[in-house]
């Protein structure tokens, strides 16, 4: 089954953009820990919104 989208309600709107989880760890310079932990929680694919409130970085001290 097919669904129709208008165009002028998407580009309002807009859509979710899914993230690969790995690409996403890379960009935001998780550590391998980090990343297994969101692979294990939201699988190999997972929307932005989901991966930037699950994600916690190790702060830098000088």
């Amino acid at each position: 089954m097919s669904q129709h989208f208008d165009q002028q309600v998407t580009e309002k709107q807009g859509l979710r953009k899914v993230w690969n989880v790995s690409e996403f760890a890379k960009r935001y310079r998780l550590d391998a820990r980090e990343e297994n932990r969101l692979l294990k929680l939201l699988g190999p694919f997972a929307s932005e919104q989901e991966l930037l409130m699950n994600a916690t970085r190790t702060p830098n001290f000088r």
